[in-house]
């Protein structure tokens, strides 16, 4: 017998949705979730969309979209500095195939248990346009704690990353046909397009320490532009210091340097730190076993500035457009 809606959430996302992860929750099964919030502490909450075609491809492995559904989430949670809580999945499938939907959930619900991040709700339904993901997460901040806002940079902070960046777009490339592979470098890089890895425990360690963050999903410096636009400041990167992964080493520098400055589906963060603090920036990195990395500073005058060689030279903010003529 085919599956309609509701069988489909009872076998692979209602298990998902353990009321003992979270005492006096109420899930999937009602009109609405209802999370209990302690006394003192606020709701943080944010939404992604992912649509085939658009955000990923349609040979993507299941298991790998699922992880990717939720990691973007928690990723704008990290950004935040937030704890996650729960999420809501709302998803359009052209038919239902058990198969994709049972490695789907299972990725899915692998990084919302690993985060303590249970699915307490969401919808299903018909998509004729093809698969079609929105995810809202849910996290906390305490209330006497703002979060890691964009608009909270200030001069003099360091510009700090969480972690290689551009390996995500050339990944993409190599996929779009528009970049060469002659040693095969795909299937590993291709990890790092389609299963980030969100910062959720580097975020929550950076509050008090940093002052602003942004994860970077469309880019270095659209994201970091956004930072600089909404704190009304500039800022100087040194291109010598930005992170890159050694497995990009035997592509052309030209090539790399632009992934690295624009390409988007990195999900590190970027964020800000007053210079007083780098021995605690380098201490949490290293409770957390990751190398963070210096990449520049903030000034007063407007403008986003790479430095090489002693000279400066403007960079103009640009990176993945969602608006755009669709690349996949």
């Amino acid at each position: 017998m085919a599956l309609g809606e509701f069988s489909l959430i009872d076998r692979y996302f209602k298990r998902l949705a353990s009321p003992a992860s979270m005492p006096g929750m109420v899930g999937v099964g009602d009109d609405a979730a209802i999370l209990p919030i302690s006394p003192g502490h606020k709701l943080v909450v944010c939404k992604d969309v992912l649509v085939e075609g658009r955000h990923f491809f349609s040979d993507v492995a299941p298991d790998a979209l699922g992880h990717k559904s939720l990691a973007v989430n928690l990723s704008d949670l990290a950004a935040m500095g937030a704890k996650p809580i729960g999420c809501l999945l709302g998803l359009g499938v052209p038919t239902i195939n058990e198969t994709w939907l049972a490695s789907f959930a299972a990725g899915l619900g692998a990084l919302a248990d690993r985060y303590r991040c249970p699915l307490i709700g969401g919808d299903t339904v018909a998509s004729e346009q093809g698969i079609f993901i929105s995810v809202t997460a849910l996290g906390t901040l305490h209330e006497k704690q703002p979060g890691l806002l964009r608009s909270a940079a200030e001069v003099g902070d360091d510009i700090w990353v969480s972690g290689p960046l551009g390996v995500p777009d050339i990944a993409l490339r190599i996929l779009l046909g528009t970049l060469a592979d002659p040693q095969n470098r795909l299937p590993g890089l291709r990890v790092g397009l389609e299963r980030p890895e969100p910062r959720v425990a580097l975020g929550q360690q950076l509050l008090g320490v940093a002052n602003a963050a942004i994860d970077i999903s469309d880019g270095l410096t659209q994201d970091l532009g956004h930072v600089l636009q909404a704190s009304g400041v500039g800022a100087v990167i040194d291109l010598e210091q930005l992170p890159v992964d050694q497995r990009l080493a035997v592509f052309d520098p030209s090539v790399v340097r632009d992934a690295v400055l624009y390409g988007g589906d990195v999900y590190e963060l970027c964020f800000t730190v007053p210079a007083q603090y780098r021995p605690r920036v380098i201490a949490v990195g290293e409770s957390l076993g990751l190398e963070l990395f210096r990449i520049g500073k903030v000034r007063r005058q407007p403008g986003l500035f790479a430095q090489t060689d002693g000279s400066l030279t403007e960079l103009k903010p640009k990176g993945f457009d969602h608006f755009a003529r669709s690349a996949r």
